[in-house]
């Protein structure tokens, strides 16, 4: 874990979804990368770190744009999804420690909320075999169909609106936010949130360096640092 010293107390947490409580970053990844493969272009860590956290066709455009591949972007982004969503259809993992985590703050009263670049289609899909844990959260905000977000990750409306839609609606300074992407941490902190950073592996480390705190796991989450009930692991 690393991080800065000193940190605000919270009220309220919000999570990223893939990559933070899903473990669907590979299937990006492995979709990609098999479009890129075709045309003898590989998906690097640098342009994967533009990528990770963006809506679908902003993903796909910069998929394109970096790669130079001789496809447009609405051909590239049927493809991608077809790939995408077909390894959807098995089961997807929830991340180490995110049930842990989640039951945790439910249990502790602490209102939780998902804040997901995904549409609500693709949002079902991946979450058809873990309701239990999705039910559990206050509301969800799927930014690649809901009209309130206007503008994608790295921009702050989807972690606004998701603050916005608590009962109690708190400042964003009350938020936490745990996210896995550069553009998602950029998107927080212009929203006026603190970030805990479960990068990557593919990540650089100068794309992390936004972060309030980077953990390698949920299960290392220091809930105790910004006033909240420690995680019994």
């Amino acid at each position: 874990m690393s991080g800065l010293k000193t940190f605000r107390k919270v009220s309220h947490v919000i999570f990223d979804m893939d990559g933070v409580l899903l473990d669907t970053e590979i299937v990006y990844k492995n979709a990609i990368q098999s479009i890129a493969s075709r045309y003898g272009k590989v998906y690097t860590p640098h342009i994967m770190g533009k990528v990770i956290g963006t809506p679908e066709r902003e993903s796909s455009r910069i998929a394109v744009q970096e790669m130079e591949l001789p496809i447009s972007v609405e051909d590239f982004q049927t493809e991608f999804r077809n790939r995408a969503h077909n390894l959807f259809k098995t089961t997807v993992q929830l991340m180490p420690g995110a049930a842990l985590l989640v039951k945790h703050l439910h249990s502790n009263k602490i209102p939780i909320a998902v804040a997901t670049s995904s549409s609500q289609d693709s949002f079902n899909l991946k979450t058809a075999h873990h309701q239990n844990i999705f039910q559990l959260f206050d509301h969800i905000v799927c930014g690649g169909s809901d009209p309130d977000v206007k503008a994608g990750k790295p921009n702050p409306d989807i972690f606004l609106v998701c603050a916005s839609r608590f009962s109690d609606n708190p400042n964003a300074e009350k938020c936490l936010v745990f996210e896995d992407a550069p553009n998602g941490v950029t998107a927080a902190v212009r929203a006026g949130m603190q970030v805990i950073m479960l990068p990557d592996e593919n990540v650089p480390e100068e794309l992390q360096r936004e972060a309030h705190i980077t953990i390698s796991s949920l299960e290392e989450a220091p809930l105790q640092l910004f006033g909240l009930p420690p995680l019994q692991t």
